[in-house]
């Protein structure tokens, strides 16, 4: 059965994409360009994908097709921090500046259709609710009621996995392990991107990143976690 996997070239999607190829006899990646502010992981990621392609030879047998689609019109009428020069800071709403409305929505609703055309049933994205920011479109029920409505509305089964949602950062961290060994964490380490400000210039023991961020926060402690627990 092949799968199409949401891949920004973050730690989270990268890991899904891990997961995927572990499991599905075809795999396919997709990233979208919403003008976002750290579009540097849209660099990143096709560095991501030759080094599987280099270093996990299974793996690369099974690695199919990738794009990325234009969506900068959607990043247009955002006004968040992930798509301005904006303070990240909580909203009156309750939910981060850097929550991006209909994003999740947006995204595998394009998946879905590009899924239908290659006959490709399983969407895989890299979202949480054990260890997140809030955003509401990263919740189970969430994503669970879209594949029942991207079902209902194409007349074919579409499933969504999220192989993260019940882990915290922590658990990604021994996910990446337990899939591909200190190769693979090594890769995420070194290639992957998550710092909402778009930083590659500080290199920390987890990645690069600004390190002060709530992406660079979360991945940095996720890390301190893993370690202790693994030593």
């Amino acid at each position: 059965m092949p799968a199409l996997v949401l891949f920004s070239g973050g730690q989270d999607s990268t890991t899904c994409l891990a997961w995927a190829l572990a499991r599905y006899d075809r795999v396919e990646t997709i990233g979208f360009a919403y003008g976002q502010r750290h579009g540097v992981e849209l660099i990143v990621r096709k560095r991501v994908l030759d080094r599987i392609r280099a270093e996990f030879p299974d793996w690369a047998a099974r690695l199919g097709e990738d794009q990325v689609l234009n969506l900068s019109e959607f990043g247009a009428i955002s006004d968040t921090a992930l798509t301005r020069e904006a303070k990240i800071e909580m909203t009156a709403a309750g939910l981060p500046s850097t929550f991006v409305p209909g994003r999740n929505l947006v995204f595998f609703t394009y998946a879905a259709a590009i899924a239908y055309r290659r006959r490709t049933p399983v969407l895989v994205g890299g979202m949480c609710e054990t260890d997140y920011s809030g955003y509401p479109d990263c919740r189970n029920e969430t994503l669970q009621t879209l594949a029942r409505a991207l079902s209902l509305g194409l007349d074919w089964n579409v499933t969504i996995e999220t192989p993260l949602m019940w882990i915290d950062k922590a658990g990604t961290w021994a996910l990446a392990h337990e899939l591909g060994g200190e190769r693979l964490v090594d890769l995420i380490v070194e290639e992957t991107h998550t710092c909402y400000l778009g930083n590659r210039e500080h290199r920390h023991e987890w990645g690069y990143g600004c390190g002060t961020c709530p992406a660079c926060e979360l991945r940095r402690k996720g890390w301190e976690k893993w370690q202790t627990e693994k030593s």
